[in-house]
């Protein structure tokens, strides 16, 4: 019997031991929201592969095997699984085979794949169709505007403007239940536009500010995914996350080190359940 208890979550991410992208930020705010997340770290690295170079790595697909077929002896039931950095193969095929052994959970997919036109560094080019095929078995999908462009098939060396990121989120809802497309430039503002079929979208706006720091969309994807564990409607877990990110920059001083993520930390008291 489930019925006061925490919302489980089944996090397949990495692990960076240094800096604060992934499970780092994604654990601590989904327990702060009132969530119990369950990791399942398909890999663990010495730092992300953000900028510090080439990271001491452990393999865990293995493990993470084995820790789905303890999970489902124990009869445990997920709530939502949710997916991010799936750096082989490999890790994809985890990730759908948990899809399968839990067909009743909300199935959220960060297709973490690049940012700023590029694809990110260590991944193979092939990844690509299975991160599409992990996409497609999806209640909501949360990709950023390159990688948007990568699901669709076209290049992200050009970025589209706000009015084709438009179109191109609706092409994309045309192929997924949900999806959240977020980080998208449009003058002084960042949108963050949302589409589910059966209902109109949205657009979640923001004032831009002029640093980038590593991690904001792990983070923004945890707050939108423990919105929607207390029954929040998309466009409100997006508000939210938004709204989150938004402080944690703010919280974050101008000099500190842009690799190690924002200092959220001091602010998740704002997310505890009232």
């Amino acid at each position: 019997m489930r019925n006061n208890a925490p919302k489980r979550i089944l996090c397949i991410h990495s692990l960076a031991c240094e800096g604060r992208p992934s499970l780092a930020v994604i654990a601590p705010t989904l327990a702060a929201m009132g969530c119990q997340p369950v990791m399942l770290p398909t890999a663990v690295l010495s730092t992300h592969t953000g900028g510090y170079g080439e990271p001491a790595r452990l393999a865990t697909e293995s493990w993470c095997a084995a820790a789905l077929d303890h999970y489902r002896a124990l009869e445990l039931d997920f709530d939502c699984i949710y997916t991010g950095y799936l750096a082989t193969e490999a890790q994809v095929d985890i990730a759908l085979r948990a899809f399968e052994l839990w067909p009743n959970a909300l199935k959220v997919t960060d297709p973490v794949l690049g940012d700023h036109g590029r694809l990110y560094a260590g991944l193979p080019e092939g990844l690509r169709s299975r991160i599409r095929e992990l996409c497609a078995r999806a209640d909501l999908v949360i990709p950023n505007l390159t990688e948007a462009c990568f699901l669709l098939g076209r290049d992200p060396a050009d970025l589209p403007d706000a009015e084709a990121a438009q179109a191109m989120a609706q092409e994309l809802a045309a192929r997924y239940p949900a999806v959240l497309v977020t980080g998208i430039p449009s003058g002084d503002f960042l949108l963050n536009l949302g589409t589910e079929k059966g209902r109109k979208p949205f657009s979640v706006r923001r004032i831009k500010v002029g640093r980038s720091y590593h991690g904001t969309g792990d983070l923004f994807g945890a707050v939108a995914v423990g919105a929607l564990m207390s029954d929040k409607a998309l466009s409100a877990a997006a508000d939210l996350a938004a709204d989150f990110v938004a402080d944690a920059i703010a919280a974050t001083p101008a000099d500190a080190d842009e690799r190690a993520g924002v200092w959220f930390e001091p602010l998740l008291g704002r997310l505890i359940p009232r």
